[in-house]
């Protein structure tokens, strides 16, 4: 999301990391619900109400999008369709055959935020839309390996910056990761682009969130008059994943990892 104040990088305790270990996975739950009704003819609202259902009545929790920022966040997820790079509202338009859908949700459990997103397809994408979801899913991976303590932020975006480059790829630089815990939005912020070596040094404990956006053209952005939804401003697609993490006293661990994916939900490097 944007529109945040940022505040000092918080080390999260043992009892903290327990409750962001549930409120990732209650979020990753979200985008295995989804996933089938993410189908031709459904509107992006009647995925939202979904979503909204699922999150209340059976986990429990809030979703942290409904009411967010100035102006307030109208709807529950963002859902970011083609050409919209994020903070896409959901409507009453119906998917075609063909969309590229971005999905983002943040589940508030016991005080603690889970953040993460998917991307997906409805009936058969197109081979630009289906290299361009696996790079930017790639890009996520690749930021999330090299994660551990000792490493610098700038580590994360010069890798992400260089996987999109190499495949002809734009990295949005408007937007980024963020830190997160008891509040949505913390420092440190996490750019998807940079110099290695650069940066803040990433310390065990910390939780933040990697989310590059990539676009299959120019890099550039504009908001809509709804001051949220924010897109490619040549209209090219744009694709998103991201995952919430923990830094480990050896590495990483995915609090957001779902089980379709081939990433590790731990990585050691000692």
């Amino acid at each position: 999301m944007k529109r945040y104040k940022a505040l000092a990088v918080t080390i999260k305790t043992a009892d903290e990391i327990e409750k962001m270990r549930v409120a990732g996975k209650l979020a990753a739950q979200v985008l295995d619900m989804i996933g089938e009704h993410v189908v031709k003819g459904a509107t992006t609202e009647q995925l939202n109400q979904l979503c909204h259902n699922y999150i209340v009545d059976v986990q429990g929790g809030i979703p942290a999008p409904l009411n967010y920022g100035r102006p307030p966040f109208p709807k529950s997820i963002c859902t970011s369709v083609n050409h919209v790079i994020c903070h896409g509202i959901p409507s009453d338009k119906k998917l075609k055959d063909g969309d590229i859908v971005n999905i983002d949700v943040t589940v508030i459990k016991d005080g603690y935020h889970g953040d993460t997103s998917k991307m997906f397809v409805v009936g058969k994408p197109s081979i630009l839309a289906e290299r361009l979801i696996r790079i930017t899913q790639e890009c996520l991976y690749k930021g999330i390996e090299i994660v551990k303590p000792g490493a610098r932020l700038g580590d994360i975006g010069h890798v992400i910056q260089t996987h999109a480059h190499k495949h002809n790829y734009s990295v949005v630089q408007e937007y980024c990761g963020h830190g997160i815990g008891a509040t949505f939005h913390e420092d440190p912020q996490i750019v998807h682009y940079g110099q290695p070596n650069t940066g803040d040094e990433i310390v065990a404990g910390m939780c933040f969130t990697i989310e590059p956006m990539i676009n299959a053209g120019k890099r550039y952005s504009k908001i809509l008059p709804d001051q949220w939804t924010v897109v490619t401003k040549d209209r090219s697609l744009s694709a998103q994943w991201e995952h919430t993490l923990l830094v480990t006293e050896t590495g990483v661990e995915i609090l957001t990892h779902r089980d379709d994916e081939t990433i590790p939900r731990i990585i050691n490097h000692s």
